[in-house]
């Protein structure tokens, strides 16, 4: 029979069931090669202690530290009621700072013989707060004692790696498991192609697996991480690569805009000249839409840089080549947004086969679930025959009912609202592959572009067009200062006076049941430090109607209501009959009132980075100045405090990308999950690498040209295999 390869060995025959076990449900790690890539996340030098005063609150961590004492106290308790309860008190310190452990009841026996002043150790626990000092209770802890025959030198200049470990696996016993399957590293197949490798000078990768568990020196681990980040970035771009050039080879029919069609009459009615960015973007645009492959384009740009402007005119181009466009929007109120601002852009344009149409137009529809029976038939029959050149909606445009006539571009709105599932169902729609436009108003560092997106070609517009106003955006510190919030409600009174309008934006809308399920999940320290739920629409907009904002005209939006009624709210705010807007975050998207200047946002730190600039655009759409308040009751120093600031600090999306990049971790680039701390990527950062992904890119491009099937590199295709585990290559797949 043939033998296992040795780092598909399951953990289970080489460690032992037990462990194996823990290894599995802790961390997810299944083999031997599981195991080899869990890295270590930083080094402890025996002789250099870790840094106590810095230690973070609620996280598990893994110190270095010198007991300075000891003590044992007795005390009475309900279990030991006649003064027999022990208590063992250790204060250990690094020179930085001191931390108490403490061990109770027969736990302490060990400890008490163990732990004497002046021992060394590795101590291993979750870091909590107890009479206003830091304290691990209970920890696990392995004493560090030099063997005779090594030098005291030799020990103190050790490195100690340290793995990103949990309650149930100290980073040591994850080190010793390690040590165990080490050897194997001496099989793992290297999927960088030797000319690679060798042109820029990097170790083997079983010389990195061995470097980066087992180092002597600090280059011994530069050494493997660069290598290492190498293949991570290698191998995704690969499989970037691969999806590039596999969809290069479909056929798609090329769409050239006649040269007096309805482009040039929508072109000739315009009451302002495009940005020199619009008009760069939009010829990227008509190349790819020129072409017989089907153009796969992600267009990325600031609030309000005009990005509907240009994939109107794209869908324009479309219709006048004889195909017809889709765009996707992710809810029913953005849809029915820009089905009538679209309308209203093209005027008599939009009325195709109507009396006092005009001759170059066509029908604009609008599909989404919600719509009457009647509408949603007429929609379904005009875009079956051809009537209607473009297409607005929400996901219904996907059910197998809808047939088009010859659907030539789909453009999505909001990249991150849609599954690839929905973005492959309605390219299946035309009769052959529509070319795809993507947009995103959260803007994307290009690392990340490269990286998430690596299949798409980026076009960015970063200027606004003339008359958009700044916005200026403040932190209202309500808890330390509540006279700050007083003062917010007044600007807006004084904003509402001069005639303008604002937004009140709550996390959560108010009527929600209390989901027994969601309770029982784990909060993050953050959350626990303050336990009151979010504040909600509801709520806020009743106090405030009463109170600060008494006399003004003040209504209500959530996801909740009924679509007719979510319309009539909207319709009346952009009309100017409502003062103040209170709402959850339907208005994050493609809201376009002019008059709205200023903007509340309750609880801002429940609201991600890019979420904050993207609702912040809705105000500063006019002439006028816009103004947002970012209200938290969260402490200065926390970290939810620094976000805010950032975000106050500057108006720049790519910059505010970065900054929540750098705070959130890439998620999980590949898979479903973009955010969090799932990421697959182990010792690549999207945003300190972005040299080695732009390298990694190109060398990919090279390789796949020469080889598409990557027939003579067998071990990257086994590389891919197990990157793009099925999940993902679906997900690739569809793109």
């Amino acid at each position: 029979m043939d033998l296992v390869p040795a780092l598909e060995e399951p953990l289970k025959k080489v460690l032992g069931p037990p462990t194996a076990k823990v290894m599995a449900e802790s961390l997810g790690l299944h083999t031997v090669g599981d195991l080899l890539h869990h890295y270590p996340r930083r080094y402890e030098e025996r002789g250099q202690l870790t840094h106590l005063a810095e230690l973070p609150m609620d996280e598990h961590v893994t110190v270095v530290a010198m007991v300075a004492d000891a003590r044992l106290h007795t005390f009475a308790s309900a279990r030991a009621p006649r003064g027999k309860g022990q208590r063992l008190e250790v204060t250990i310190t690094d020179g930085s700072g001191r931390l108490q452990l403490v061990f109770f009841g027969n736990g302490v026996h060990k400890p008490h013989k163990e732990l004497l002043p002046g021992t060394r150790a590795m101590f291993a626990g979750k870091v909590s707060l107890f009479n206003r000092r830091l304290q691990l209770a209970h920890p696990a802890y392995e004493l560090l004692r030099g063997d005779s025959e090594e030098t005291v030198e030799t020990w103190a200049g050790a490195l100690i790696p340290i793995y990103p470990a949990t309650a149930k696996l100290e980073s040591w016993k994850i080190g010793k498991a390690i040590q165990t399957v080490l050897p194997s590293a001496q099989e793992a197949l290297d999927p960088l192609p030797a000319t690679l490798r060798e042109g820029r000078g990097l170790v083997t990768l079983p010389e990195a697996l061995l470097k980066i568990h087992q180092p002597h020196t600090k280059a011994d681990i530069a050494d493997a991480r660069s290598r290492l980040k190498w293949d991570e970035a290698f191998v995704l771009q690969v499989a970037l690569a691969r999806r590039r050039h596999a969809d290069a080879q479909l056929p798609a029919v090329a769409r050239k805009p006649k040269p007096d069609g309805l482009l040039t009459a929508f072109d000739d009615r315009l009451p302002f000249t495009l940005t020199e960015g619009q008009r760069k973007v939009s010829k990227e645009i008509f190349d790819d839409l020129a072409t017989e492959h089907p153009m796969h384009r992600l267009l990325q740009g600031e609030v309000g840089s005009g990005k509907t402007m240009v994939a109107l005119r794209a869908m324009l181009a479309t219709v006048d080549a004889g195909g017809q466009a889709a765009m996707l929007a992710p809810t029913e109120v953005l849809a029915q947004q820009h089905h009538r601002s679209v309308v209203e852009m093209m005027g008599e344009l939009a009325e195709g086969g109507m009396l006092g149409g005009s001759e170059h137009a066509t029908k604009v529809v609008l599909l989404t679930g919600s719509m009457g029976t009647a509408a949603r038939r007429q929609a379904m029959l005009d875009l079956a025959t051809g009537e209607a050149g473009i297409v607005i909606g929400t996901h219904a445009l996907i059910e197998d009912k809808v047939q088009f006539h010859d659907l030539g571009l789909v453009v999505v709105d909001e990249q991150h609202r849609f599954g690839v599932e929905q973005r492959d169902a309605l390219r299946g729609k035309g009769k052959q592959p529509p070319h795809l436009l993507v947009m995103t108003a959260t803007p994307i560092p290009r690392t990340v572009a490269m990286t998430v997106f690596g299949d798409l070609e980026t076009s960015v517009l970063d200027q606004l067009p003339a008359g958009r106003s700044p916005i200026a955006s403040h932190v209202v510190p309500a808890a330390d200062k509540p006279h700050f919030l007083a003062r917010a409600w007044e600007r807006v009174r004084e904003e509402v006076g001069k005639g303008h309008q604002a937004y009140v934006v709550c996390p959560r809308i108010g009527d929600e049941e209390d989901d027994p399920k969601k309770s029982g999940k784990k909060k993050s320290p953050e959350d626990e430090a303050e336990k009151r739920p979010p504040l909600a629409v509801l709520d806020v907009a009743d106090q405030l109607a009463k109170g600060p904002l008494h006399g003004l005209r003040v209504e209500v939006l959530h996801g909740r209501m009924h679509p007719d009624d979510k319309d009539a709210v909207m319709r009346r705010f952009a009309a100017g009959d409502t003062d103040v807007l209170v709402a959850t975050t339907v208005i994050e998207v493609g809201v376009n009132v002019p008059n709205a200047t200023a903007m509340v946002i309750m609880d801002a730190d429940r609201f991600g980075v890019s979420q904050l600039h993207q609702l912040r655009g809705r105000v500063g759409r006019g002439s006028a100045p816009g103004l947002c308040l970012l209200v938290s009751e969260m402490p200065e120093a926390s970290a939810a405090r620094q976000r805010l600031n950032a975000v106050a600090s500057t108006l720049d999306g790519f910059e505010l990308s970065r900054i929540d990049l750098e705070q959130r971790r890439e998620g999980d680039v590949l898979g479903q999950a973009q955010s969090g701390a799932r990421t697959s990527l182990r010792v690549l950062a999207v945003i300190e690498d972005e040299d080695v992904i732009a390298e990694a890119r190109e060398e990919a491009a090279a390789v796949v040209a020469a080889d598409p099937e990557l027939t003579g590199l067998p071990a990257l295709r086994t590389a891919l295999d197990a990157l793009l585990d099925e999940e993902r290559e679906q997900y690739l797949e569809k793109g």
